[in-house]
């Protein structure tokens, strides 16, 4: 699994926050590059997106899966990252060529080591 480094946010990794881990799997191996490129540009959003504290990407390539680990303040600054018009419009380009898979919890003063460990074991299911 190939992952990329935390990227912050600009919310703090303190209190009670909420994980999202999200899979997409690919039917097929030429829909990765757009998909890679996709969470890329999605990725550049993060330092200014209220309430968002970090994440990573990561992919699998050969097996046509890629996602996110993200650590948010609360549903609501969540919720308002999955409604931006940019995120919306990758969903409905790629929700026919793939299926998602996703779960959230919550962690209080999360250790980042123990979130990555956490996320490996819904995505390893």
């Amino acid at each position: 699994m190939l992952r990329s480094s935390w990227t912050p946010g600009p919310a703090g990794l303190d209190g009670q926050l909420l994980v999202s881990v999200t899979e997409f799997t690919a039917k097929h191996l030429w829909y990765m590059p757009g998909i890679y490129r996709a969470g890329r540009d999605l990725a550049q959003l993060w330092p200014n997106l209220d309430g968002a504290v970090g994440h990573w990407l990561w992919m699998e390539p050969l097996r046509r899966r890629c996602g996110a680990v993200s650590v948010w303040q609360d549903k609501k600054a969540m919720r308002s990252f999955v409604g931006l018009p940019v995120h919306r419009q990758i969903m409905r380009t790629y929700r026919t060529r793939g299926t998602v898979r996703a779960t959230t919890w919550t962690a209080d003063d999360p250790d980042l080591t123990d979130v990555w460990r956490q996320a490996r074991k819904f995505l390893h299911r």
